[in-house]
């Protein structure tokens, strides 16, 4: 038997393509996110907050479970698509890596919120009395000092969308090639007691996980060392 068959490779291309469309939207949507949180004086930033990191502790099938109902046919979401003649969400690529951006956002948010918050204010002013434009002063200062969140977010963002099992069984369900991802896969082989293929999936995951575990320990020493 050969270790891995073509369901296994399109589940590990159908993954890899979940995670880096998921880490980039993250990126572009969690980035203003954690800027207004780290910044902002507001009463609302402790709600704000709380619904950001709400992934954090609800079980994955209890928010699978609200999304379906929320992008279902006769739920809001669904009906504006129906409406806009893209059909419904669930059960489809699309709706994965909505379900995906929701479930991953705190890995993304958290890190790039304490980055800008380790910042602090000095160098933003610095950067105002020097009349710089705003996105000068986000691509020139901000960005550069708040690289390490902005790394680590990145990573756990990735890593995290890779190993979600619950909220993509319930979303994606399990369609080859269109929605079934390698926690899925591994759940089919193991079902079928195809112990080899689980086995090869699963050392996989395992090897990844520690690689992403080792990367971001070592960075996050490396940077401390020359904080120093």
């Amino acid at each position: 038997m050969a270790a891995l068959n073509i369901a296994d490779l399109s589940a590990i291309k159908l993954t890899l393509e979940l995670a880096s469309l998921t880490t980039i939207l993250l990126l572009l949507i969690g980035t203003p996110i954690a800027w207004w949180l780290a910044r902002t004086r507001s009463p609302f930033k402790g709600l704000i907050g709380a619904v950001v990191a709400l992934p954090l502790v609800l079980p994955p099938t209890v928010l699978g479970f609200y999304m379906l109902v929320v992008m279902g046919p006769q739920g809001p979401i669904g009906y504006l698509t129906q409406m806009l003649g893209i059909g419904i969400l669930p059960f489809t690529f699309p709706g994965l890596l909505v379900a995906s951006v929701i479930y991953t956002m705190p890995f993304v948010v958290q890190p790039v919120q304490n980055a800008f918050e380790a910042m602090g204010e000095r160098p933003v002013e610095a950067a105002a009395t020097l009349r710089a434009g705003p996105w000068d002063t986000f691509f020139s200062v901000i960005l550069p000092l708040a690289k390490p969140g902005f790394l680590t977010a990145a990573v756990l963002g990735f890593a995290h969308t890779v190993g979600e099992f619950g909220i993509v069984l319930m979303i994606g369900g399990n369609i080859p090639d269109k929605t079934r991802v390698v926690s899925v896969q591994i759940y089919d082989h193991v079902e079928a007691m195809e112990y080899t293929q689980a086995h090869w999936l699963s050392g996989g995951m395992v090897f990844f996980a520690f690689l992403v575990l080792f990367a971001l320990y070592t960075f996050n020493n490396s940077a401390k060392g020359r904080g120093r």
